[in-house]
């Protein structure tokens, strides 16, 4: 994705990033939402806690300042736009810094459940 078109969505003047992500956000809450209606997945909502917010805002300070999300920062490289350099640096940065912390974070998601199997005695056997 050209910065350019993430500069105009950041500065307002192009909504096509906007629409973008909003049909991108349709799609996953359908589809979620089936996937629930049917049964195939069920989880419990939680409300957002403070590291979500600084998570969010410090994604959002990077995107704006390098004008890309993570994503594009290999075309960029290819594309030979000189400061996706500096954008990975800060990528690689971010990550070694979170890997560093002492802190245990929680799972992305929730442990699979426990299969229950019970032992079928063999015929002969005690």
């Amino acid at each position: 994705m050209s910065p350019d078109v993430i500069r105009s969505a950041l500065l307002f003047e192009d909504s096509y990033l906007f629409l973008f992500f909003a049909s991108a956000v349709g799609t996953a809450s359908l589809g979620l939402w089936l996937l629930r209606r049917a049964g195939r997945v069920a989880w419990t909502p939680q409300r957002p806690e403070r590291r979500h917010l600084t998570g969010a805002l410090v994604f959002g300070l990077g995107w704006g300042v390098s004008n890309a999300c993570p994503g594009p920062i290999a075309t960029q490289l290819g594309q030979g736009i000189g400061w996706a350099v500096w954008t990975l640096a800060g990528v690689l940065l971010g990550v070694y810094l979170f890997l560093r912390r002492s802190d245990e974070t929680e799972p992305a998601c929730d442990p699979p459940p426990r299969q229950l199997t019970r032992r079928r005695s063999v015929a002969g056997a005690a």
